[in-house]
């Protein structure tokens, strides 16, 4: 099974962060020897305070808070509430401090957001990521000097050389750097923007690093690829591999979108786990630090391939968390894991609460780890269901986890979104899991390519028609509300006959 946050399961392993890490079960006896209410492992050498997943989310409620408002009283406030519901000084006093750390980080990364200098600039520029087409235009994200520019490059000549620029090259160019209306600004800061840079001229291409000539040859490769796929399936085996969508149609876009299926389309917590699975049998054979060592560097590569989006930096950094629990000999709990990694990316870079993607990401990643075994639990009760139980409490639990930012940014939540995901998503992990190794292999080896990239065609294909059939079908917003109310009825109609059932009857095994 895979879920919509990139969390994998099968015989044998117990999956709870964002990426698998060689298929290690860190629940069974040798570790799991007591617990505390946050899931933690029972030692008496360590202070409950940090390690239970309801103070650690406590915590990074309270520095969200405080990144989010800049309001150090509201951030103390929300700190004092949940110190009370653990009535532990320490933890009002560990609030406290993340509070005011918030808030001079919230500070710190607003003041960020103001150019240093404006005016025209001639010299070497870095190319922050692949450049975005658009009809009439192409955006690029440039850094001068330290500071990021968006440049929107227009004329078909001019576009056509822009796109061939990739993400990590350095490029000689001539312009004007500029100020931004407020409104743009705020829509562009989760990137660390700040600026406008109008293009003139521009010349030399230097490859740039090691690293960046290394991710550029993947991409290229995947790229070339991809081209063997019919019409714009090679985009969307692209965009399904390392989230590349820049050659993606408006339509496709559009229905991916209204069927609930973007986030396919966009690197997560589903590519980290992929690539860990793929490496899982090299990973199995090495020594616990040398696994170690490797995943995180597994990781890191991945994270740059894919260009740093948000969603991939919050996966990668569970998934490193969780690597690091299994060498130390922790239990891996999701919930913790997710707290932890919010709680430090937020203050490691506050402009992350701006970036819609973040919050889909999160929110998605405690639904499936948070409600969604619950709710698949409860399903399995009943014979007719128990098939479907894990698939649709997964699927079930993410809508409920993005249910607030989608509402809030794109004001909908598709109601056809739960069938599509349950036919697409399988398929789409599926192109995933054999699309990196089998991608690289049809870019190096262009004789084999089709025969390789086969299998692919079918997998993307499949995707697209259940996109296609749920943007038809997919009702009005009255419709959708009723759709909404009525599932939300029935699930909790479920849920307490099941219940009820299991304290009257006891709560049978599975095969009784």
């Amino acid at each position: 099974m895979v879920a919509l946050d990139g969390d994998t399961g099968g015989p044998g392993e117990r999956k709870s962060d964002g990426g698998s890490w060689g298929g290690a079960d860190t629940q069974r006896e040798r570790y799991a020897t007591g617990t505390d209410d946050g899931g933690h492992l029972a030692d008496p050498s360590e202070a409950p305070l940090v390690f239970g997943v309801g103070r650690v989310a406590a915590l990074a409620l309270v520095a969200v808070v405080g990144v989010w408002s800049g309001n150090v009283v509201l951030a103390l406030m929300v700190g004092v509430v949940a110190a009370i519901g653990t009535r532990s000084a320490a933890m009002l006093l560990l609030a406290g401090l993340v509070a005011l750390v918030a808030v001079v980080r919230a500070e710190q990364g607003e003041s960020s957001l103001a150019p240093d200098r404006i005016g025209p600039y001639a010299g070497w520029v870095r190319i922050i990521d692949d450049p975005q087409p658009f009809p009439s235009s192409t955006r690029v994200i440039v850094e001068v000097e330290g500071e990021r520019f968006e440049a929107w490059v227009r004329g078909r000549v001019r576009q056509l050389r822009t796109q061939g620029w990739r993400g990590g090259e350095w490029v000689v160019v001539s312009g004007e750097r500029v100020r931004l209306d407020s409104e743009r600004a705020g829509r562009v800061a989760w990137q660390h923007v700040v600026g406008g840079f109008e293009i003139e001229w521009a010349s030399d291409v230097d490859p740039g690093g090691p690293i960046a000539v290394a991710s550029n040859r993947v991409r290229s490769a995947i790229e070339r690829a991809g081209d063997q796929l019919p019409g714009h399936d090679g985009p969307l085996f692209r965009g399904l591999v390392v989230g590349d969508d820049r050659d993606q149609p408006r339509e496709m876009i559009d229905r991916f979108r209204a069927s609930g299926l973007s986030h396919l389309t966009a690197v997560s917590g589903q590519n980290v786990s992929f690539v860990l699975a793929a490496a899982g049998p090299l990973l199995r054979r090495l020594r616990p630090w040398w696994r170690w060592t490797l995943t995180l560097g597994l990781i890191v590569w991945f994270v740059t391939l894919t260009r740093f989006e948000p969603s991939i930096v919050r996966a990668g950094v569970m998934a490193g968390l969780s690597a690091t629990a299994f060498v130390l000999g922790r239990e891996r709990s999701s919930m913790r894991i997710l707290a932890v990694a919010v709680l430090g990316l937020v203050l490691v870079d506050p402009l992350l609460v701006r970036s819609i993607g973040f919050w889909l990401s999160v929110g998605a990643t405690a639904g499936v780890s948070g409600a969604g075994p619950w709710i698949a639990a409860r399903l399995a009760r009943f014979r007719a269901l128990r098939l479907f139980a894990l698939p649709l409490g997964v699927t079930l639990g993410a809508q409920l986890g993005v249910l607030v930012p989608s509402v809030l940014v794109f004001g909908r939540l598709p109601l056809v979104s739960i069938p599509a995901n349950l036919l697409a998503v399988p398929v789409a992990g599926a192109v995933m899991l054999f699309g990196l190794p089998a991608g690289l292999l049809a870019g190096w080896v262009p004789p084999v390519a089709p025969w390789v990239m086969f299998p692919a065609r079918f997998g993307t294909r499949w995707v697209d028609t259940v996109a296609m059939i749920g943007e038809r079908i997919e009702p009005g917003r009255d419709a959708q509300i009723v759709g909404w109310v009525l599932i939300t009825v029935v699930v909790v109609v479920l849920m307490v006959f099941s219940r009820n059932t299991a304290d009257s009857h006891g709560d049978l095994p599975p095969d009784r």
